[in-house]
């Protein structure tokens, strides 16, 4: 009897209906979800499966929603190159557009490289090993490819970077519901209908009904490239070594750091890291990267303790005397036995994985923490001053406006102006109010629209009072407003003023500038600012030139710049 209610209690039987409802499974995560779950579990080994419905769901969390997101983002983009740039994408694989960005060649490289691998694994019928590789897929493609392409896609940099972006996620999506028709089809049915109406009709001709009429992608070896898929893995390793020091030290991403240097003895790693300097730069949100084949000069070292749970459990009472040799371990030692995986101490031979081992960093050195991940030995300096502390704060003020624009259902193309009103007497409003005037600027490219520190006008669209590590003050989002009469940008009713002024000319408009208004000196910090609202600007890097040469931002008298022309350059 006993024996009978343990073999009920493991084995799902319709008669028990001790198992989760499969249309109801399918109701609530889709029979893809269900289907992916299947192929990735031991059923397909002809192994027991305890099913989980947890299982089910992470796959629509994890794999399939990540991938619907990517598609959704791409069809955007090509809606929006249509509408505001006039350009009516059309794919065709059979003459692409070549792209020299170096994300574009890696996440095309990548593709192909899962092509090869997914037919090898279909061939063999090992369908387990797919789904695995689909979710790295899934996670490169997402968080890192659009993640650090998206002001590319969007537009934000310029036509030609926008469609060899458009074109390389086009084409890394229709190859991906091709190859993965078999396994999920449904949501890539779903994908192909919507997608189809951007391809040539010459290049689906008879098979432009359904994603099943169509053949698997062909593998190409001649988009495969080994280097720079290396050096892209160069680059995550750093920057999520990176995000794991800062999580540690609880400093947000939002505030900027001095600093990160990676640490390895292989030239071709540091060479690499190089290469794709400005992504790390930027996904760290620090000032510069270094690097260095020397650990000594940062005089950092490797330190251990023993794994209570398995060395313990091992070694019994011979524990004590081994956990205190550990601890005894030079840097050298330790790095002998990381090479050789394991070490003799007091008569025990020891794994290198049967410890913890970190990195340390002598604190007479500087303000550096470090921290060793996918064979890469990562530093960064955590020390700060106010400046970026400011930035930091500016940051925040960027994030708040963009969750107002959220909660007010606003999209990125509807023109807005940014009202703040901040009681600057406080004391606990004294950094945030600095803050908001050093980076007024900084935080217009941020949101792509005017920042101004005065009372809100008419239009108010949604408003609220904010708080920021102890600083409290009110953001008002209003519809487009036109800049006050009493600033530097004029249009004369009759004649010219006697006043001086110059002449900005952008895609042949014209307007006039006073050098003085409200008898304030015009700075160049200003009139970029205010350029860029004429302009709409926003979020684009303006260059300022007369009479040939740019205008240094730093600049703070204009008044050479009587009677003149000044023309902007975008870039």
């Amino acid at each position: 009897k006993q024996w009978y209610q343990r073999r009920v209690a493991i084995t799902a039987g319709k008669r028990l209906k001790n198992y989760p409802d499969p249309t109801t499974v399918m109701d609530k995560y889709g029979a893809d979800s269900l289907r992916l779950y299947l192929i990735d579990s031991p059923v397909v080994r002809a192994d027991t499966l305890r099913f989980k419905e947890e299982g089910v769901k992470d796959v629509l969390k994890d794999v399939l929603l990540p991938w619907f997101n990517a598609y959704r983002f791409l069809i955007q983009n090509i809606i929006r190159l249509d509408k505001e740039d006039g350009v009516k994408f059309v794919y065709n694989e059979n003459s692409p557009v070549l792209s020299n960005n170096v994300m574009d060649k890696w996440i095309l490289s990548y593709t192909h490289t899962l092509i090869e691998f997914v037919k090898v694994e279909m061939a063999a019928y090992r369908l387990y090993t797919v789904v695995p590789r689909l979710l790295q897929f899934i996670e490169n493609l997402t968080n890192w490819y659009v993640r650090l392409n998206r002001a590319r896609l969007r537009g934000e940099v310029d036509l030609e970077e926008c469609q060899a972006s458009v074109q390389t996620l086009f084409s890394v999506m229709f190859n991906m519901i091709r190859l993965m028709a078999p396994f999920t089809p449904f949501i890539t049915e779903m994908m192909y209908q919507n997608l189809h109406k951007s391809i040539d009709k010459n290049m689906i001709k008879g098979a432009s009904d359904s994603i099943h009429y169509m053949m698997l992608p062909k593998y190409d070896p001649k988009m495969v490239d080994k280097d720079i898929e290396r050096r892209v893995s160069v680059m995550q390793a750093v920057i999520e070594t990176g995000r794991v020091l800062r999580d540690r030290n609880t400093l947000p991403i939002k505030y900027p750091l001095k600093e990160v240097v990676l640490v390895d003895a292989n030239p071709t790693t540091l060479a690499d890291a190089q290469a794709l300097e400005s992504y790390i730069v930027s996904e760290l949100n620090v000032k510069k990267l270094t690097v260095s084949s020397d650990k000594k000069k940062y005089d950092v070292k490797l330190t251990a303790k023993p794994n209570h749970m398995i060395l313990g459990k091992r070694l019994k009472k011979d524990f004590k005397p081994v956990s205190a040799a550990i601890a005894k371990l030079t840097d050298a030692q330790l790095t002998e036995m990381k090479e050789l995986g394991k070490r003799e101490i007091v008569g025990h031979t020891i794994g290198f994985d049967e410890m913890h081992v970190g990195y340390e960093v002598n604190s007479e050195s500087g303000s550096y923490a470090a921290a060793s991940m996918h064979n890469v030995l990562v530093l960064l300096d955590l020390s700060t001053d106010q400046e970026m502390m400011d930035e930091g704060l500016a940051r925040e003020v960027i994030n708040r406006i963009q969750k107002l624009r959220k909660s007010a259902k606003l999209v990125p193309t509807d023109k807005i102006s940014i009202f703040y009103a901040i009681d600057s007497k406080k004391k606990d409003n004294e950094d945030m109010s600095r803050a908001m005037r050093n980076y007024q600027d900084f935080i217009e490219t941020g949101v792509k629209s005017p920042f101004l520190g005065e009372p809100a006008q008419e239009n108010v669209i949604i408003s609220e009072e904010v708080e920021v590590k102890g600083s409290r003050f009110q953001l008002t989002l209003c519809g487009d407003v036109k800049k006050s009469s009493s600033g530097p940008v004029v249009q004369w009713p009759q004649g010219r003023p006697s006043g001086k002024y110059f002449t900005v000319n952008y895609n042949d408009s014209s307007r006039e500038i006073l050098l003085q208004p409200n008898g304030n000196q015009l700075s160049a910090i200003r009139l970029e600012r205010e350029v860029k609202a004429m302009y709409g600007l926003f979020g684009r890097t303006v260059i300022l030139s007369f009479n040939g040469s740019a205008v240094k931002c730093t600049t703070r008298d204009l008044t050479f710049l009587d009677g003149g022309i000044v023309t902007v350059i975008t870039a």
